[in-house]
């Protein structure tokens, strides 16, 4: 595995650097993510995911997306199972994947919006992607100021994976306006992504 240091001149080696993100800039929010996941206790390898969580594109951001025909690229950089976070991170249609949260027990699977296909998926790796998934969400939502996008959908995941995830939860959604538009699956005009 490659340096944590040699792994953000990547972004810059792809231009992805500056590109911009809920208010700030692509980069610092992929570092963001990854120090707050060493923060929930992730290892080194884990925590790798944080900042290429969304290398692929996601469902909304499409500012900067790699080709999936690139991960064995990302797999040598970050590790197999970092990656395959990342993969389903970005590849996952969020309506399925939130009607799953409070499903207990698995089999999961995730609706992947590249293949067209439904991957099962084990309850540890759907923790995992839920943990990584809110903790992204809780590290740009007061700058990007989307507060209603998938409310309840975030508050069912840290409910689903309770102790640090809860609590910081209620710490940034302790500041959050009232929710005022309530079709949670639709970005509002004229917030940054």
């Amino acid at each position: 595995m490659q340096p944590i240091k040699e792994l953000t001149q990547y972004f810059l080696q792809e231009e992805a650097a500056g590109i911009a993100h809920s208010g700030g800039s692509y980069l610092a929010h992929a570092i963001g993510v990854y120090r707050d996941l060493k923060s929930w206790d992730w290892d080194e390898e884990a925590a790798r995911a944080g900042l290429f969580h969304s290398i692929y594109g996601t469902e909304i951001f499409q500012d900067f997306t790699l080709p999936v025909s690139r991960r064995n690229e990302i797999k040598s950089m970050i590790g197999e199972q970092a990656e395959t976070l990342c993969y389903l991170n970005c590849a996952l249609r969020r309506r399925p994947f939130d009607a799953q949260v409070t499903q207990t027990h698995g089999p999961h699977t995730i609706d992947d919006r590249f293949s067209g296909t439904v991957a099962s998926i084990s309850t540890k790796m759907f923790d995992h992607l839920c943990e990584m998934h809110l903790c992204d969400w809780l590290e740009q939502v007061s700058r990007a100021g989307g507060w209603d996008y998938r409310r309840k959908g975030y508050r069912n995941i840290a409910r689903r994976l309770g102790g640090i995830a809860l609590s910081k939860y209620e710490t940034v959604f302790n500041s959050a306006p009232e929710q005022v538009w309530f079709d949670e699956y639709l970005w509002p005009e004229g917030v940054s992504r």
